[in-house]
């Protein structure tokens, strides 16, 4: 059944904002929930190779509820700034016939690590069923492509409704709303679940958000502006040029470029960033589980002060202790082309990607 679901021909792990409808609008969801077409049977969860906060779950004994499934992989920015309404809808509905499932399909090879995952329910707060999907074979069933994606499953084992990206919160929340109603559920009220996001979770500054997701490795590096290239495998030393364009990066230090990522091989190498948006949050970890790794922020050649991210002090200091993603930079308005550096004390650090909010 997954052709029906296929929507997408690629893996995306940056989805755009989606238009958010408003409370005055539940009148018309109330209408538009009524006319949901039937997009497919839930498909099997049986591809999970591991269940966290549940038992293993059936698309079978979950008949009679409402179950919304939610793809996500934790160091992606975009599901991170979803997660304060997965969480809200939870917690909320929980009593009333919702039952949430996380599918954590990983992006990098490091988000398999079930301690990794592990690690991230409890930075997130995420109490819900997790169904980790390493193999991709829940993903392959939806026939998703997206992270974040939503997946909204009626009573009857139907799936009634998907969004794919951020946004649209309170338009979900009616589906969720109106379906446990149609299941003979009652109490919810109109009113949509309030939140409090902080850190990463906020959301995005979109009006000034002119710096895209940026990968490091060789297979999806763009901008990169080090002279001579990069070969890939192979330790070199590379210099960052003395001016920028928007958007363009480059390394300095020695460093090893690999498909996927980028590794120091000695203390005090650098990545600068010519950026325009409000977050600066870049995805990286240590060389290995239990190390950490040392790292100074600089913007504009000068401390953060109060530019800086949760990840930091007014002085740029901060230390990589996790294979996660970092927020580094949030800075007040007003918002322009700005050069971010980051210089590594300590060898051994992998940088994935660059994201911004």
């Amino acid at each position: 059944m997954k052709s029906h679901l296929l929507l997408g021909t690629a893996m995306l792990a940056a989805c755009a904002a989606a238009p958010i409808v408003s409370h005055a609008e539940d009148r018309t969801m109330h209408v538009m929930t009524a006319r949901l077409p039937i997009e497919g049977k839930f498909p099997t969860l049986a591809g999970a190779t591991e269940w966290l906060n549940s038992k293993a779950l059936t698309p079978e004994a979950l008949r009679g509820k409402v179950v919304l499934v939610d793809f996500w992989t934790y160091t992606c920015i975009n599901w991170q700034r979803t997660q304060p309404y997965i969480r809200a809808w939870a917690e909320r509905y929980k009593d009333q016939g919702l039952v949430v499932i996380g599918v954590h399909t990983p992006e990098f090879g490091f988000e398999k690590n079930v301690d990794n995952i592990r690690s991230a329910l409890k930075m997130f707060g995420i109490t819900y069923p997790v169904a980790v999907d390493s193999n991709y074979g829940v993903w392959e069933a939806f026939g998703n492509r997206y992270w974040p994606a939503e997946y909204v499953i009626d009573a009857n084992g139907n799936v009634r409704y998907h969004h794919f990206g951020e946004g649209e919160y309170e338009q979900t929340e009616a589906v969720i709303r109106q379906l446990l109603r149609d299941a003979g559920y009652s109490g919810m009220g109109n009113d949509g679940v309030q939140v409090d996001a902080r850190g990463s979770e906020v959301a995005a500054d979109w009006d000034n958000l002119r710096s895209p997701e940026s990968y490091l490795g060789r297979d999806k590096a763009m901008g990169f502006a080090s002279p001579g290239g990069a070969p890939i495998g192979k330790s070199r030393t590379y210099t960052a040029p003395q001016s920028f364009r928007l958007n363009q990066w480059a390394l300095s230090g020695d460093w090893t470029v690999s498909p996927g990522a980028v590794t120091l091989d000695k203390p005090n190498g650098r990545i600068v960033y010519r950026f325009h948006a409000r977050d600066v949050h870049p995805v990286m970890g240590p060389p290995s589980r239990g190390q950490s790794v040392r790292f100074r922020v600089l913007l504009d050649g000068l401390p953060p002060g109060n530019a800086h991210g949760t990840e930091v002090d007014e002085q740029g200091n901060g230390v990589v202790t996790e294979q996660r993603l970092y927020q580094l930079i949030r800075q007040p308005q007003p918002i322009a082309d700005r050069t971010f550096e980051i210089e590594f004390l300590d060898p051994g650090v992998e940088a994935y990607v660059f994201t911004f909010g």
